[in-house]
């Protein structure tokens, strides 16, 4: 078991770590948002925040929605946080809800999880008012978090808060003094998927706890570091890792504006953290490799690694003076990137490294409060996924030939199962306590684990070879003018499978590296590129067939590409 390599705070639950870190870091800001005055930010501090909270808190006990259920369904931002901790730490169960789904299905999970209330934002007013028509939910309370006021039976937010603070003057302490069972589910959160395939995952105060000590005790995160808030909070991997831990550690969060917006919000709000899914660092290190090449400074650039990756045998590190540059374009002040949710590509993790970012690679499920490994500054190795946290057992199970086999993990962020489908959580626990993470890996001699690909999407051919479409996409997705691909399996009349690529190309860049914008011509060229990639591996897994489009590939909110939907339409065609 991986030792921590840091001292870390530890607390039993939410509250605790709310109450812990006020105590260390109540003053400094924990919130920094625009103001209408160009260069001029406002902030709301850790103590103010929990104030919120607090009050929230109370005026949802008083409305007697203690031990109830409460939906949150928003973009990010500063009420959906406030929401998830008055919920948790003291009123009842929160489920928060997928911002980009469709109105049916926002309805769906609404009866499915049983709500009594559903805190939202603006956007969703006209699906709430349509759900409020036609009753089909248990929701008595709708609350808006942009009304001032309540208006037509919708409560306001902002309003609750401040009956909220007057009950707290009164010496209301309903919601202060309950009492938090940390073993009890108190997260309800549905993974993606169709709404009748989704499955509703029973986390804790204990899982989510636990799973913040582990990255406090490996990943060192200073008061002073600012976060910058991309992935969607309703995805545990931003919640746990954007939006809880920086709150434990004292930390600043800003809330991105959009994908345009990354490299200007970096800028602006001085962020010196950002958790992301890989193929983002993967754009932005295509982007800056790009940029560089065009000032005509790649040679100077590549003469500089060398001189710096050899000071650095002496413990002298000059990458932020000699690429400042380039570290300028991406805000200045940069400390830590973390990638997960998906493989990241060795390449983009070497180069930023050695460009003088600090780019880990971490892995998880929302069965897992999610983390289950992470890089770090003691530990790291390229194209791992770093070793598993101190709090956690890994094993491989059934390894093939070459040490491949499902990841299994054991520990205490491992969650309580899936709601109301004890035959989906017996697949998915054994009987003494393993999850089985669904993905294929090989840990090797130093504890590092390093992940093939989804055990549901290998490719088995006749001969018995398997294939791991992951490993092959992240060969294509180098192939200069390529923005992404999907590789998979189509059956064959002799029952055998031929290995095609859907291959989506960046516009913007083709017609600069190949002379042609036409696809026809797009696909022969990008074919040959293909084939030169083949001989890189054994003839069993060359790509025999590709086709070749603009149109992005079909995503979840989180940038996780929709495989069995890909396979449809593919197959389809």
């Amino acid at each position: 078991m991986r030792e921590p390599i840091h001292e870390f705070m530890k607390f039993t639950d939410l509250r605790d770590m709310l109450e812990k870190s006020e105590k260390l870091y109540g003053d400094r800001p924990a919130y920094v948002f625009k103001t209408e005055e160009e260069g001029k930010f406002r902030e709301i501090t850790h103590k103010e925040f929990r104030d919120d909270v607090k009050a929230l808190g109370t005026k949802l006990v008083n409305m007697g929605l203690k031990d109830k259920r409460v939906a949150v369904i928003s973009e990010n931002r500063y009420e959906w946080g406030i929401v998830y901790l008055a919920v948790v730490n003291g009123t009842g169960i929160i489920v928060p809800l997928d911002k980009s789904l469709p109105e049916n299905e926002i309805e769906s999970l609404m009866i499915r999880s049983e709500v009594e209330a559903i805190v939202y934002s603006e956007k969703y007013n006209d699906v709430m008012n349509k759900i409020r028509k036609e009753n089909t939910t248990k929701v008595k309370y709708f609350i808006s978090m942009d009304l001032e006021k309540e208006e037509d039976d919708v409560y306001s937010e902002s309003e609750l808060i401040k009956q909220g603070k007057e009950l707290l003057e009164t010496g209301n302490r309903e919601f202060l003094d309950a009492k938090i069972d940390a073993e009890k589910m108190s997260i309800m959160l549905f993974t993606s998927g169709t709404t009748a395939m989704s499955k509703a995952v029973m986390l804790s105060h204990k899982n989510i706890c636990a799973n913040l000590m582990d990255i406090t005790s490996v990943l060192r995160i200073y008061d002073t570091d600012r976060f910058l808030s991309f992935l969607p909070l309703h995805h545990t991997f931003e919640c746990t890792t954007g939006f809880l831990y920086p709150l434990s550690r004292g930390s600043s969060i800003a809330f991105c504006e959009g994908i345009r917006h990354i490299a200007d919000n970096l800028k602006e709000y001085k962020a010196s953290v950002m958790v992301s899914v890989p193929i983002l660092f993967e754009a932005m290190y295509k982007k800056v490799m790009k940029t560089i090449e065009k000032k005509g400074k790649l040679k100077t650039v590549q003469k500089g690694i060398k001189i710096s990756q050899f000071l650095l045998k002496f413990g002298i590190d000059i990458r932020k003076k000699l690429f400042k540059e380039i570290h300028d374009t991406l805000g200045g002040n940069i400390r830590v990137f973390v990638a997960g949710g998906a493989a990241l590509d060795p390449e983009t993790e070497k180069g930023f490294n050695e460009l003088g970012f600090t780019l880990y690679q971490g892995y998880g499920l929302t069965e897992s409060s999610p983390v289950i490994s992470v890089e770090d500054d003691k530990y790291q190795r390229l194209g791992s996924i770093g070793k598993a946290f101190p709090s956690l057992d890994v094993k491989i199970d059934d390894p093939n030939e070459e040490g491949i086999g499902e990841l299994l993990v054991k520990g205490p962020s491992v969650m309580l199962g899936y709601y109301n489908n004890e035959e989906a959580t017996k697949e998915t626990i054994t009987e003494d306590g393993w999850l089985h993470t669904g993905d294929l890996a090989k840990i090797d001699k130093d504890d590092f684990i390093f992940i093939s690909g989804r055990k549901k999407f290998v490719i088995v051919l006749k001969n018995g070879k398997n294939i791991y479409p992951e490993e092959i996409e992240a060969l294509i997705n180098k192939i200069e003018g390529v923005k992404e691909s999907f590789v998979y399996g189509k059956p064959e009349d002799d029952g055998d499978y031929k290995i095609c690529a859907k291959i989506v190309y960046d516009e913007e860049l083709v017609e600069e590296i190949y002379g042609t914008k036409d696809p026809e011509q797009l696909k022969e060229k990008i074919w040959q590129e293909v084939k030169k990639m083949n001989k890189s591996m054994p003839a069993y897994k060359y790509v025999r067939e590709i086709s070749v489009t603009n149109k992005e590939l079909i995503k979840t909110t989180t940038q996780k590409v929709k495989r069995f939907e890909e396979i449809k339409t593919v197959l389809a065609e």
